[in-house]
């Protein structure tokens, strides 16, 4: 099974972003709760970017591929 690099990131820090949210209403110090946001949407800024540049790799091997092919 192969998982594309980025989604791990994006994923954890999705949770970790909707549990800081979920924990808006405890009784936990405010900088406990903003560093868990501050932290997930950080890991989803990182996975998305992986995930961005590993497509635009993929794009730019195939078309290098097919101009190879072309040639021949």
């Amino acid at each position: 099974m192969h998982i594309k690099e980025g989604i791990v990131p994006t994923v954890l820090g999705t949770v970790v972003t909707a549990t800081g949210i979920a924990l808006r209403n405890s009784n936990l110090p405010d900088s406990y709760k903003n560093g868990l946001i501050g932290f997930g949407l950080a890991n989803i800024a990182v996975g998305s970017a992986e995930l961005i540049t590993n497509g635009m790799q993929n794009r730019n091997m195939v078309g290098r591929i097919a101009r190879t092919m072309q040639m021949k």
